[in-house]
């Protein structure tokens, strides 16, 4: 049974029977991680009251403390592998991003990974069925596998190996869209399926293992920072407030709005460059050090966003080195062990210290 780790307060009971209470009851599943944390203060900053569900497998309490503020706000440690649990109070809305995001944590219990794709996601349908709630569920571009056209759109089926080192999160990601898709077709419940490109900004995990979070803390302790292959492959970077602006309008669309829908940045960097630009951001004197490829990494990655322009009137605003910005004054402020290297006064530096990461 799952058990409260830090209930601020219950959430009460909005529904008015139509599903457009303000403020709504609204549940968040991976809550406490680096996205959800994001959204749950959106959305308590929106005026709604918020349950966040989360195992803290890759999560944790403290990205979402300053919410406990607000008596609006309640965290409760559960797995969505398991029923999400009938005492809580009835959801207008349910935004279901728990799943382990990044290859290290995806690749630590592969079949684990698997059964969140799958299970999580049944537990996720059954309740939203049962409350009447609409859903958004957190795809991912790796649908789309190492693809072969370029941009990608929703309608590109995707080039992904199913027996790979990746395929518990490719292929379960993949799956879960399925079981979105064909609950709403049968149940007749409104599904919203979003496809997330590269995502980065404050409350990132050190140890995640993405390129982002790699390359500042590598750059900011002065240590070789690793680039696999020859650093050529393309990414595309979405500022995480841009991300979560995309959410919302998403879950607020109308039934004209069917299908999945990528939500990233368009703009288009190599690896390799990305790394000469935290060097040169954090005034760092580390090297740039090649690695072989991992298997099946992507050599491109950029998303087709017309849907999201036109059907949801979405676009990113965070310039990269606006957001690198904020992200290396993150983690310069994360680890007082951090050195920066003398000589050679970081960009950051001159930014105000002290701004609230969260605000109620």
């Amino acid at each position: 049974m799952s058990r409260h780790h830090k209930a601020t307060g219950p959430v009460r009971q909005t529904r008015t029977g139509h599903g457009t209470a303000i403020p709504k009851s609204i549940c968040v599943t991976g809550g406490a991680g680096f996205l959800g944390s994001h959204l749950c203060t959106r959305l308590i900053q929106a005026g709604h009251r918020v349950t966040c569900l989360d195992n803290f497998h890759t999560g944790r309490p403290a990205n979402v403390a300053p919410l406990a503020r607000s008596n609006r706000f309640e965290l409760v440690e559960h797995d969505v592998i398991d029923p999400i649990p009938d005492h809580l109070p009835a959801f207008d809305e349910i935004y279901n991003l728990a799943c382990p995001a990044s290859p290290v944590h995806y690749q630590s219990d592969p079949v684990r990974t698997a059964l969140i794709c799958a299970e999580g996601a049944a537990n996720v349908l059954h309740r939203a069925e049962r409350d009447g709630a609409r859903v958004m569920h957190a795809s991912t571009s790796e649908v789309y596998g190492d693809p072969e056209i370029h941009p990608q759109r929703e309608d590109y089926c995707g080039n992904v190996n199913t027996v790979g080192p990746r395929s518990c999160y490719d292929e379960g990601k993949r799956f879960a869209e399925t079981l979105f898709t064909d609950f709403a077709r049968q149940n007749g419940i409104v599904v919203k399926i979003v496809r997330i490109f590269n995502t980065y900004g404050p409350r990132m995990q050190p140890d995640d293992g993405r390129v982002v979070s790699n390359f500042i803390l590598q750059a900011l302790r002065g240590e070789d920072i690793t680039v696999y292959g020859e650093g050529l492959q393309t990414r595309s970077f979405c500022y995480v407030d841009d991300l979560i602006e995309g959410f919302v309008r998403l879950m607020a669309s109308g039934p004209e709005v069917n299908g999945p829908v990528n939500i990233g940045n368009p703009a288009e960097i190599t690896v390799g460059e990305l790394a000469r630009i935290v060097i040169e951001m954090t005034g760092s004197r580390s090297r740039i050090v090649h690695r072989p490829l991992p298997v099946d990494d992507p050599r491109r990655r950029r998303p087709d966003i017309t849907r999201a322009t036109t059907l949801l009137g979405w676009a990113p605003r965070m310039p990269l080195a606006e957001g690198l910005e904020k992200t290396i004054r993150y983690f310069a402020g994360l680890d007082a062990a951090i050195a920066v290297p003398s000589g050679h006064p970081p960009a950051f530096a001159t930014v105000a210290r002290g701004e609230p990461l969260a605000s109620i």
